[in-house]
């Protein structure tokens, strides 16, 4: 089976735009439905967590309740496997939040990595992960058998 990571910018988006055809939102459908197998660290889900209560613009532009962003975060958790991870010995990336998303997806095994996050994309691939939007990602759940 398939295997991912979604990093902070996929989870956010699949929240603020949960309409199908979304990629992000349609992302997490197929998780559900047993497409592939999502892991997420307690880093991610808290920085996700973060992002959708702590960032004012984003409030602003969607009217949303903290508790919809409590439920959301506790629905990944029970989808997603969670995975203890450690930064990596090096900096993997940039931009060093990046890290504990590298880091989850290595204490995973995961085949894959989905962001938006140029320096994450950038990579293409980091020992045998590869780092791709989640329209590519999509692509790659279509076509597998």
């Amino acid at each position: 089976m398939l295997s991912a990571v979604l990093d902070t910018t996929v989870l956010v988006a699949a929240i603020l735009k949960p309409v199908k055809g979304g990629a992000a939102f349609e992302l997490l459908a197929f998780a559900g439905d047993g497409a592939f197998q999502l892991y997420l660290s307690n880093q991610i889900l808290d920085e996700t967590a973060d992002v959708l209560l702590n960032r004012p613009r984003l409030r602003r532009r969607y009217h949303y309740p903290d508790s919809a962003v409590t439920d959301y975060c506790g629905g990944l958790a029970q989808l997603a496997v969670s995975v203890i991870s450690d930064p990596p010995p090096v900096q993997v990336v940039r931009d060093p939040n990046d890290n504990m998303i590298v880091a989850c997806a290595l204490a995973a095994g995961a085949d894959y990595l989905v962001s938006r996050d140029d320096d994450l994309l950038s990579l293409h691939s980091h020992q045998s992960i590869s780092m791709i939007t989640p329209e590519a990602f999509l692509e790659v759940l279509r076509s597998a058998p």
